[in-house]
Protein backbone atom coordinates (compact mmCIF):
# COMPACT_ATOMS: atom_id res chain seq x y z
CA UNK A 1 0.00 0.00 0.00
CA UNK A 2 2.81 2.43 0.88
CA UNK A 3 4.59 1.60 -2.37
CA UNK A 4 1.69 2.47 -4.68
CA UNK A 5 0.94 5.60 -2.67
CA UNK A 6 4.49 6.81 -3.22
CA UNK A 7 4.28 6.01 -6.94
CA UNK A 8 0.97 7.82 -7.23
CA UNK A 9 2.14 10.90 -5.40
CA UNK A 10 5.37 11.04 -7.40
CA UNK A 11 3.60 10.79 -10.75
CA UNK A 12 0.75 13.19 -10.10
CA UNK A 13 2.82 16.33 -10.46
CA UNK A 14 4.29 15.39 -13.83
CA UNK A 15 1.18 16.38 -15.80
CA UNK A 16 0.28 19.40 -13.68
CA UNK A 17 0.43 22.96 -14.87
CA UNK A 18 -0.90 26.22 -13.52
CA UNK A 19 -4.37 27.26 -14.66
CA UNK A 20 -4.65 31.03 -15.09
CA UNK A 21 -7.46 33.06 -13.53
CA UNK A 22 -8.34 30.37 -10.99
CA UNK A 23 -6.72 29.94 -7.59
CA UNK A 24 -6.30 26.39 -6.36
CA UNK A 25 -8.83 26.88 -3.57
CA UNK A 26 -11.44 28.03 -6.11
CA UNK A 27 -11.23 24.89 -8.22
CA UNK A 28 -13.57 22.18 -6.97
CA UNK A 29 -12.80 18.52 -6.59
CA UNK A 30 -14.98 16.12 -8.57
CA UNK A 31 -16.38 12.75 -7.50
CA UNK A 32 -18.51 10.70 -9.88
CA UNK A 33 -20.17 7.70 -8.26
CA UNK A 34 -21.67 5.34 -10.82
CA UNK A 35 -23.80 2.27 -10.08
CA UNK A 36 -24.32 -0.64 -12.45
CA UNK A 37 -27.93 -1.48 -13.47
CA UNK A 38 -29.52 0.65 -10.75
CA UNK A 39 -33.07 1.54 -11.72
CA UNK A 40 -34.70 4.98 -11.54
CA UNK A 41 -36.96 3.71 -8.77
CA UNK A 42 -34.39 1.82 -6.68
CA UNK A 43 -33.62 4.52 -4.10
CA UNK A 44 -35.76 5.66 -1.20
CA UNK A 45 -35.46 9.25 -2.44
CA UNK A 46 -36.90 8.11 -5.78
CA UNK A 47 -39.83 6.36 -4.18
CA UNK A 48 -38.74 2.81 -3.44
CA UNK A 49 -40.98 1.58 -0.60
CA UNK A 50 -38.51 -0.83 1.02
CA UNK A 51 -34.83 -0.32 0.14
CA UNK A 52 -32.94 1.65 2.80
CA UNK A 53 -30.58 4.25 1.33
CA UNK A 54 -30.01 6.78 4.15
CA UNK A 55 -26.66 8.05 2.86
CA UNK A 56 -27.95 8.76 -0.62
CA UNK A 57 -31.10 10.26 0.88
CA UNK A 58 -28.85 12.62 2.82
CA UNK A 59 -26.88 13.40 -0.33
CA UNK A 60 -30.13 14.38 -2.06
CA UNK A 61 -31.26 16.54 0.87
CA UNK A 62 -27.91 18.32 0.97
CA UNK A 63 -27.84 18.82 -2.79
CA UNK A 64 -30.13 18.46 -5.79
CA UNK A 65 -32.12 15.51 -7.05
CA UNK A 66 -32.36 15.36 -10.84
CA UNK A 67 -35.51 13.56 -11.95
CA UNK A 68 -34.65 13.71 -15.67
CA UNK A 69 -31.07 12.52 -15.56
CA UNK A 70 -29.98 10.39 -18.54
CA UNK A 71 -27.14 7.97 -19.19
CA UNK A 72 -25.38 8.05 -22.55
CA UNK A 73 -26.71 4.61 -23.51
CA UNK A 74 -29.07 1.90 -22.21
CA UNK A 75 -26.19 -0.55 -21.64
CA UNK A 76 -22.92 -0.44 -19.74
CA UNK A 77 -19.86 -0.05 -21.99
CA UNK A 78 -21.19 2.66 -24.32
CA UNK A 79 -22.69 4.47 -21.35
CA UNK A 80 -19.29 4.60 -19.65
CA UNK A 81 -17.49 5.70 -22.80
CA UNK A 82 -20.04 8.49 -23.22
CA UNK A 83 -19.54 9.62 -19.63
CA UNK A 84 -15.75 9.73 -20.01
CA UNK A 85 -15.67 11.46 -23.41
CA UNK A 86 -18.73 13.73 -23.45
CA UNK A 87 -19.49 12.23 -26.87
CA UNK A 88 -22.20 9.90 -28.12
CA UNK A 89 -20.58 6.46 -27.72
CA UNK A 90 -21.56 5.45 -31.28
CA UNK A 91 -19.26 8.24 -32.44
CA UNK A 92 -16.44 6.48 -30.56
CA UNK A 93 -17.30 3.07 -32.04
CA UNK A 94 -18.70 1.54 -28.84
CA UNK A 95 -22.20 0.27 -29.62
CA UNK A 96 -22.88 -2.42 -27.02
CA UNK A 97 -21.39 -4.04 -23.95
CA UNK A 98 -17.81 -5.25 -24.53
CA UNK A 99 -17.11 -8.96 -24.00
CA UNK A 100 -13.70 -9.93 -22.67
CA UNK A 101 -11.18 -10.72 -25.38
CA UNK A 102 -11.26 -14.39 -24.36
CA UNK A 103 -14.82 -14.54 -25.66
CA UNK A 104 -13.67 -13.72 -29.22
CA UNK A 105 -14.35 -17.25 -30.44
CA UNK A 106 -17.95 -17.25 -29.32
CA UNK A 107 -20.46 -16.86 -32.11
CA UNK A 108 -20.90 -13.25 -33.20
CA UNK A 109 -18.28 -11.82 -30.84
CA UNK A 110 -15.10 -11.95 -32.93
CA UNK A 111 -15.18 -8.31 -34.04
CA UNK A 112 -16.37 -7.22 -30.61
CA UNK A 113 -13.06 -8.39 -29.14
CA UNK A 114 -11.51 -5.46 -31.01
CA UNK A 115 -13.77 -2.90 -29.35
CA UNK A 116 -12.28 -0.41 -26.91
CA UNK A 117 -12.24 3.28 -26.11
CA UNK A 118 -9.57 4.27 -28.59
CA UNK A 119 -6.55 6.37 -27.68
CA UNK A 120 -7.78 9.07 -30.07
CA UNK A 121 -10.66 9.87 -27.72
CA UNK A 122 -10.17 12.80 -25.36
CA UNK A 123 -11.32 11.83 -21.89
CA UNK A 124 -12.48 13.73 -18.84
CA UNK A 125 -9.59 12.52 -16.64
CA UNK A 126 -7.10 13.52 -19.34
CA UNK A 127 -8.57 17.02 -19.50
CA UNK A 128 -8.48 17.44 -15.73
CA UNK A 129 -5.08 15.78 -15.41
CA UNK A 130 -3.59 18.36 -17.77
CA UNK A 131 -5.20 21.07 -15.66
CA UNK A 132 -3.30 19.86 -12.60
CA UNK A 133 -5.81 17.44 -11.09
CA UNK A 134 -4.99 14.09 -9.55
CA UNK A 135 -7.20 11.41 -11.11
CA UNK A 136 -8.31 7.94 -10.04
CA UNK A 137 -10.65 5.13 -11.09
CA UNK A 138 -11.86 2.62 -8.54
CA UNK A 139 -14.26 -0.15 -9.55
CA UNK A 140 -15.60 -1.23 -12.93
CA UNK A 141 -13.80 -0.18 -16.13
CA UNK A 142 -15.50 -2.02 -19.04
CA UNK A 143 -14.12 0.27 -21.75
CA UNK A 144 -12.05 -2.37 -23.54
CA UNK A 145 -12.04 -6.08 -24.39
CA UNK A 146 -8.32 -6.74 -23.91
CA UNK A 147 -7.95 -5.75 -20.27
CA UNK A 148 -4.63 -5.18 -18.56
CA UNK A 149 -2.46 -5.87 -21.60
CA UNK A 150 -0.58 -3.75 -24.08
CA UNK A 151 -3.08 -4.75 -26.77
CA UNK A 152 -5.55 -1.94 -26.07
CA UNK A 153 -5.50 1.32 -24.08
CA UNK A 154 -5.94 0.79 -20.34
CA UNK A 155 -7.29 3.16 -17.65
CA UNK A 156 -3.86 4.74 -17.17
CA UNK A 157 -3.73 5.70 -20.84
CA UNK A 158 -7.21 7.21 -20.50
CA UNK A 159 -5.90 9.69 -17.95
CA UNK A 160 -6.11 7.93 -14.59
CA UNK A 161 -3.04 8.41 -12.38
CA UNK A 162 -4.23 5.57 -10.19
CA UNK A 163 -6.62 2.75 -11.07
CA UNK A 164 -8.03 -0.20 -9.20
CA UNK A 165 -10.41 -1.97 -11.53
CA UNK A 166 -11.95 -5.00 -13.19
CA UNK A 167 -12.68 -5.37 -16.89
CA UNK A 168 -16.39 -6.06 -16.34
CA UNK A 169 -18.09 -7.67 -13.33
CA UNK A 170 -16.58 -8.50 -9.98
CA UNK A 171 -15.88 -12.24 -9.96
CA UNK A 172 -16.94 -14.70 -8.81
CA UNK A 173 -19.45 -12.29 -7.27
CA UNK A 174 -19.49 -9.07 -5.27
CA UNK A 175 -18.24 -11.02 -2.25
CA UNK A 176 -14.49 -11.69 -2.03
CA UNK A 177 -13.65 -10.82 -5.66
CA UNK A 178 -10.46 -12.19 -7.19
CA UNK A 179 -10.18 -10.17 -10.41
CA UNK A 180 -9.18 -6.65 -9.36
CA UNK A 181 -6.09 -5.08 -10.94
CA UNK A 182 -4.20 -2.15 -9.42
CA UNK A 183 -2.15 -0.05 -11.84
CA UNK A 184 -1.48 -3.06 -14.07
CA UNK A 185 -0.77 -5.53 -11.26
CA UNK A 186 -3.22 -8.30 -10.42
CA UNK A 187 -4.29 -7.95 -6.79
CA UNK A 188 -5.50 -11.52 -6.25
CA UNK A 189 -8.19 -12.70 -3.81
CA UNK A 190 -9.70 -9.97 -1.62
CA UNK A 191 -11.95 -10.21 1.42
CA UNK A 192 -15.09 -8.15 1.59
CA UNK A 193 -17.72 -6.82 -0.77
CA UNK A 194 -16.78 -5.08 -3.98
CA UNK A 195 -18.48 -1.75 -3.22
CA UNK A 196 -16.65 -1.41 0.10
CA UNK A 197 -13.35 -2.50 -1.46
CA UNK A 198 -13.71 0.09 -4.23
CA UNK A 199 -14.73 2.81 -1.77
CA UNK A 200 -11.88 2.07 0.61
CA UNK A 201 -9.35 2.15 -2.24
CA UNK A 202 -10.72 5.55 -3.19
CA UNK A 203 -10.54 6.73 0.43
CA UNK A 204 -6.91 5.61 0.77
CA UNK A 205 -6.08 7.45 -2.44
CA UNK A 206 -7.75 10.68 -1.32
CA UNK A 207 -6.09 10.52 2.09
CA UNK A 208 -2.67 10.21 0.46
CA UNK A 209 -3.06 13.33 -1.68
CA UNK A 210 -1.50 16.64 -0.72
CA UNK A 211 -4.20 18.85 0.78
CA UNK A 212 -3.80 21.51 -1.88
CA UNK A 213 -4.14 19.01 -4.76
CA UNK A 214 -7.49 19.12 -6.59
CA UNK A 215 -8.74 15.69 -7.60
CA UNK A 216 -11.15 13.77 -9.82
CA UNK A 217 -12.41 10.42 -8.55
CA UNK A 218 -14.47 8.02 -10.66
CA UNK A 219 -15.95 5.46 -8.27
CA UNK A 220 -17.69 2.84 -10.42
CA UNK A 221 -19.54 0.29 -8.32
CA UNK A 222 -20.41 -3.17 -9.64
CA UNK A 223 -23.59 -3.17 -7.59
CA UNK A 224 -26.39 -4.06 -8.18
CA UNK A 225 -25.42 -5.89 -11.41
CA UNK A 226 -25.40 -9.67 -11.20
CA UNK A 227 -23.82 -11.80 -9.80
CA UNK A 228 -25.32 -10.18 -6.70
CA UNK A 229 -23.93 -11.02 -3.27
CA UNK A 230 -24.87 -9.14 -0.10
CA UNK A 231 -24.05 -9.24 3.63
CA UNK A 232 -26.31 -11.79 5.38
CA UNK A 233 -27.29 -9.33 8.10
CA UNK A 234 -28.61 -6.89 5.48
CA UNK A 235 -30.46 -9.65 3.63
CA UNK A 236 -32.08 -10.72 6.89
CA UNK A 237 -33.40 -7.20 7.37
CA UNK A 238 -35.66 -7.66 4.34
CA UNK A 239 -37.19 -10.97 5.44
CA UNK A 240 -40.95 -10.61 5.46
CA UNK A 241 -40.68 -7.50 3.28
CA UNK A 242 -39.21 -8.92 0.09
CA UNK A 243 -41.21 -11.50 -1.83
CA UNK A 244 -38.41 -14.05 -1.72
CA UNK A 245 -34.75 -14.44 -0.77
CA UNK A 246 -33.52 -13.36 -4.20
CA UNK A 247 -35.40 -10.07 -3.93
CA UNK A 248 -34.06 -9.62 -0.39
CA UNK A 249 -30.56 -10.13 -1.80
CA UNK A 250 -31.15 -7.36 -4.33
CA UNK A 251 -32.57 -4.95 -1.76
CA UNK A 252 -29.60 -5.64 0.52
CA UNK A 253 -27.20 -5.16 -2.38
CA UNK A 254 -28.43 -1.62 -2.97
CA UNK A 255 -28.31 -0.88 0.76
CA UNK A 256 -24.75 -2.20 0.95
CA UNK A 257 -23.75 0.11 -1.90
CA UNK A 258 -25.37 2.98 0.03
CA UNK A 259 -23.16 2.10 3.01
CA UNK A 260 -20.08 2.40 0.80
CA UNK A 261 -21.24 5.84 -0.34
CA UNK A 262 -21.60 6.77 3.32
CA UNK A 263 -18.00 5.74 4.03
CA UNK A 264 -16.73 7.97 1.24
CA UNK A 265 -18.89 10.95 2.23
CA UNK A 266 -17.77 10.62 5.85
CA UNK A 267 -14.17 10.78 4.66
CA UNK A 268 -14.79 13.97 2.67
CA UNK A 269 -16.40 15.48 5.77
CA UNK A 270 -13.56 14.38 8.06
CA UNK A 271 -10.90 15.77 5.73
CA UNK A 272 -12.88 19.01 5.35
CA UNK A 273 -13.14 18.49 1.61
CA UNK A 274 -16.92 18.27 1.30
CA UNK A 275 -17.61 22.00 0.93
CA UNK A 276 -15.82 22.37 -2.38
CA UNK A 277 -16.28 18.89 -3.82
CA UNK A 278 -18.83 18.27 -6.57
CA UNK A 279 -20.31 14.81 -5.95
CA UNK A 280 -22.48 13.28 -8.65
CA UNK A 281 -24.27 9.98 -8.14
CA UNK A 282 -25.98 8.04 -10.92
CA UNK A 283 -26.27 4.73 -12.81
CA UNK A 284 -24.87 3.51 -16.12
CA UNK A 285 -28.31 2.44 -17.39
CA UNK A 286 -31.70 1.24 -16.21
CA UNK A 287 -32.47 -1.95 -14.28
CA UNK A 288 -31.95 -5.47 -15.58
CA UNK A 289 -35.01 -7.54 -16.47
CA UNK A 290 -35.62 -10.36 -14.00
CA UNK A 291 -34.49 -13.75 -15.38
CA UNK A 292 -33.55 -12.30 -18.79
CA UNK A 293 -30.55 -14.62 -18.68
CA UNK A 294 -29.71 -17.59 -16.50
CA UNK A 295 -27.86 -15.76 -13.71
CA UNK A 296 -30.24 -12.80 -13.40
CA UNK A 297 -32.54 -14.36 -10.81
CA UNK A 298 -31.75 -11.58 -8.30
CA UNK A 299 -32.36 -8.71 -10.73
CA UNK A 300 -35.28 -7.11 -8.91
CA UNK A 301 -34.52 -3.52 -9.93
CA UNK A 302 -37.41 -1.20 -10.66
CA UNK A 303 -37.83 1.52 -13.29
CA UNK A 304 -40.43 3.27 -11.16
CA UNK A 305 -43.05 4.87 -13.43
CA UNK A 306 -40.87 4.65 -16.55
CA UNK A 307 -41.45 2.38 -19.55
CA UNK A 308 -39.07 -0.47 -20.40
CA UNK A 309 -35.87 -1.64 -18.73
CA UNK A 310 -32.15 -1.87 -19.46
CA UNK A 311 -31.45 -2.41 -23.20
CA UNK A 312 -34.52 -0.36 -24.17
CA UNK A 313 -34.48 3.09 -25.79
CA UNK A 314 -37.62 4.02 -23.89
CA UNK A 315 -37.22 6.08 -20.72
CA UNK A 316 -36.32 3.28 -18.31
CA UNK A 317 -33.34 2.25 -20.41
CA UNK A 318 -31.50 5.57 -20.08
CA UNK A 319 -33.33 7.66 -17.48
CA UNK A 320 -31.64 6.93 -14.18
CA UNK A 321 -31.23 8.41 -10.69
CA UNK A 322 -29.17 11.59 -10.57
CA UNK A 323 -28.02 13.37 -7.41
CA UNK A 324 -25.54 16.26 -7.25
CA UNK A 325 -24.10 17.84 -4.10
CA UNK A 326 -21.75 20.82 -3.98
CA UNK A 327 -22.25 22.71 -0.70
CA UNK A 328 -20.18 25.68 -1.85
CA UNK A 329 -22.46 26.43 -4.80
CA UNK A 330 -25.66 24.35 -4.84
CA UNK A 331 -28.53 25.30 -2.59
CA UNK A 332 -29.62 22.17 -0.67
CA UNK A 333 -32.95 20.41 -0.96
CA UNK A 334 -33.67 21.19 -4.59
CA UNK A 335 -35.38 18.98 -7.16
CA UNK A 336 -35.00 19.64 -10.88
CA UNK A 337 -36.72 18.02 -13.83
CA UNK A 338 -34.38 19.66 -16.35
CA UNK A 339 -32.88 17.09 -18.74
CA UNK A 340 -29.25 16.45 -17.77
CA UNK A 341 -26.92 13.76 -19.13
CA UNK A 342 -23.68 12.05 -18.19
CA UNK A 343 -22.44 13.48 -21.51
CA UNK A 344 -22.50 16.83 -19.73
CA UNK A 345 -19.80 15.95 -17.19
CA UNK A 346 -16.80 16.69 -19.41
CA UNK A 347 -17.81 20.17 -20.59
CA UNK A 348 -19.16 21.10 -17.15
CA UNK A 349 -16.17 19.92 -15.11
CA UNK A 350 -13.69 21.36 -17.60
CA UNK A 351 -15.34 24.75 -17.29
CA UNK A 352 -15.34 24.65 -13.49
CA UNK A 353 -11.70 23.54 -13.42
CA UNK A 354 -10.56 26.21 -15.86
CA UNK A 355 -9.31 23.42 -18.12
CA UNK A 356 -8.67 23.83 -21.81
CA UNK A 357 -10.30 21.58 -24.41
CA UNK A 358 -8.61 20.62 -27.68
CA UNK A 359 -9.60 22.85 -30.55
CA UNK A 360 -12.26 21.27 -32.73
CA UNK A 361 -13.30 18.64 -30.17
CA UNK A 362 -16.88 17.67 -31.11
CA UNK A 363 -18.85 17.15 -27.92
CA UNK A 364 -22.44 15.98 -27.60
CA UNK A 365 -22.84 17.12 -24.00
CA UNK A 366 -23.41 20.64 -22.69
CA UNK A 367 -22.52 22.66 -19.60
CA UNK A 368 -25.08 21.52 -17.04
CA UNK A 369 -24.34 24.14 -14.39
CA UNK A 370 -27.41 26.21 -15.25
CA UNK A 371 -29.61 23.26 -14.25
CA UNK A 372 -27.84 23.06 -10.90
CA UNK A 373 -28.83 26.65 -10.30
CA UNK A 374 -32.47 26.07 -11.18
CA UNK A 375 -32.19 27.10 -14.82
CA UNK A 376 -32.20 25.53 -18.28
CA UNK A 377 -29.31 23.80 -20.01
CA UNK A 378 -28.42 25.48 -23.30
CA UNK A 379 -28.01 22.57 -25.69
CA UNK A 380 -26.73 22.89 -29.22
CA UNK A 381 -27.64 19.24 -29.83
CA UNK A 382 -30.63 17.27 -28.55
CA UNK A 383 -30.01 14.21 -26.37
CA UNK A 384 -29.87 11.33 -28.83
CA UNK A 385 -29.62 7.55 -28.58
CA UNK A 386 -29.14 4.82 -31.18
CA UNK A 387 -28.96 1.31 -29.78
CA UNK A 388 -28.86 -1.15 -32.67
CA UNK A 389 -29.29 -4.14 -30.34
CA UNK A 390 -32.27 -2.79 -28.39
CA UNK A 391 -34.94 -5.13 -27.03
CA UNK A 392 -37.68 -2.75 -28.14
CA UNK A 393 -38.28 -2.21 -31.85
CA UNK A 394 -37.83 1.57 -31.81
CA UNK A 395 -34.06 1.62 -31.57
CA UNK A 396 -33.61 5.35 -32.17
CA UNK A 397 -34.69 8.01 -29.66
CA UNK A 398 -34.21 11.73 -29.13
CA UNK A 399 -35.20 14.18 -26.42
CA UNK A 400 -35.32 17.90 -27.06
CA UNK A 401 -36.78 20.12 -24.39
CA UNK A 402 -40.14 18.79 -23.26
CA UNK A 403 -40.47 16.35 -26.17
CA UNK A 404 -39.22 12.89 -27.08
CA UNK A 405 -39.44 11.00 -30.36
CA UNK A 406 -38.69 7.35 -31.12
CA UNK A 407 -38.42 5.50 -34.44
CA UNK A 408 -37.90 2.05 -35.93
CA UNK A 409 -35.26 1.30 -38.55
CA UNK A 410 -36.63 -0.07 -41.82
CA UNK A 411 -39.95 -0.75 -40.15
CA UNK A 412 -38.22 -2.83 -37.50
CA UNK A 413 -36.67 -5.13 -40.11
CA UNK A 414 -33.05 -4.00 -39.82
CA UNK A 415 -31.28 -6.92 -38.12
CA UNK A 416 -29.98 -6.24 -34.64
CA UNK A 417 -26.34 -5.20 -34.58
CA UNK A 418 -24.04 -5.51 -31.55
CA UNK A 419 -21.07 -3.94 -33.33
CA UNK A 420 -20.85 -1.85 -36.49
CA UNK A 421 -18.19 -3.24 -38.81
CA UNK A 422 -17.18 -2.70 -42.42
CA UNK A 423 -19.67 -5.37 -43.39
CA UNK A 424 -22.68 -3.79 -41.64
CA UNK A 425 -21.92 -0.05 -41.78
CA UNK A 426 -23.60 0.59 -45.15
CA UNK A 427 -26.86 -1.04 -44.09
CA UNK A 428 -26.88 0.96 -40.87
CA UNK A 429 -26.19 4.23 -42.65
CA UNK A 430 -28.80 3.60 -45.33
CA UNK A 431 -31.53 2.55 -42.89
CA UNK A 432 -34.81 4.47 -43.13
CA UNK A 433 -36.42 5.82 -39.97
CA UNK A 434 -40.06 4.75 -39.72
CA UNK A 435 -42.96 4.21 -37.29
CA UNK A 436 -42.47 7.35 -35.21
CA UNK A 437 -43.86 7.86 -31.71
CA UNK A 438 -44.03 11.28 -30.08
CA UNK A 439 -44.37 12.04 -26.38
CA UNK A 440 -44.53 15.25 -24.38
CA UNK A 441 -42.10 13.66 -21.98
CA UNK A 442 -42.08 16.51 -19.47
CA UNK A 443 -45.74 15.71 -18.71
CA UNK A 444 -45.72 12.01 -19.62
CA UNK A 445 -42.62 10.36 -18.19
CA UNK A 446 -44.22 6.92 -18.58
CA UNK A 447 -44.61 7.41 -22.37
CA UNK A 448 -48.26 6.45 -22.12
CA UNK A 449 -49.79 8.81 -24.71
CA UNK A 450 -48.38 8.80 -28.23
CA UNK A 451 -49.10 12.23 -29.73
CA UNK A 452 -47.81 11.50 -33.24
CA UNK A 453 -51.30 11.78 -34.74
CA UNK A 454 -52.51 14.64 -32.54
CA UNK A 455 -49.46 16.87 -33.05
CA UNK A 456 -48.54 16.64 -36.78
CA UNK A 457 -46.57 19.89 -36.84
CA UNK A 458 -44.52 18.95 -33.80
CA UNK A 459 -44.03 15.46 -35.23
CA UNK A 460 -42.71 16.89 -38.49
CA UNK A 461 -40.31 19.17 -36.63
CA UNK A 462 -38.99 16.42 -34.38
CA UNK A 463 -38.85 13.90 -37.21
CA UNK A 464 -36.65 16.22 -39.25
CA UNK A 465 -34.27 16.73 -36.35
CA UNK A 466 -34.17 13.00 -35.58
CA UNK A 467 -33.36 12.09 -39.16
CA UNK A 468 -30.65 14.75 -39.36
CA UNK A 469 -29.10 13.54 -36.11
CA UNK A 470 -29.17 9.94 -37.32
CA UNK A 471 -27.43 10.78 -40.60
CA UNK A 472 -24.80 12.91 -38.91
CA UNK A 473 -23.98 10.37 -36.22
CA UNK A 474 -23.92 7.28 -38.44
CA UNK A 475 -21.87 9.22 -40.96
CA UNK A 476 -19.19 10.02 -38.39
CA UNK A 477 -19.28 6.85 -36.26
CA UNK A 478 -16.12 4.75 -35.98
CA UNK A 479 -16.41 1.47 -37.89
CA UNK A 480 -14.46 -1.66 -36.89
CA UNK A 481 -12.95 -4.14 -39.36
CA UNK A 482 -14.61 -7.51 -39.83
CA UNK A 483 -12.89 -10.46 -38.18
CA UNK A 484 -13.29 -14.03 -39.37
Amino acid sequence: MRFWRILMLTGVGLAAFAVPNLRAEERPNFVVILCDDLGWGDLASYGHPHIKTPNLDRLAVEGMRLTSFYSAAPVCSPSRVGLLTGRNPNRAGVYDWIPHVEQRNQSGKASRALVHMRKEEVTLPQVLQKAGYATALSGKWHCNADFNTAGQPQPGEAGFDHWFATQNNAAPSHENPVNYVRNGNEVGPLEGYSCQLAAREAIDWIEALPKEKPFFLYLAFHEPHEPVASPPELVKGYEGIARNEDEAEYFANVENMDRAVGELMATLDRLKLAENTVVVFSSDNGPETLNRYRASNRSYGTPGPLRGMKLWTTEAGCRVPGIVRWPAKIKPGQVSDEAVSSLDFLPSFASLAGASLPEGLALDGADMMAALNGGKVAREKPLFWIYFNALNEQRVAMREGDWKILAKLNGGKLPTVSNVTEGSAAKVRQAVLTDFSLFEIAKDQGEERDLAQEQPDKLKEMQGKLEAAYRELTGSMFVWPDVD
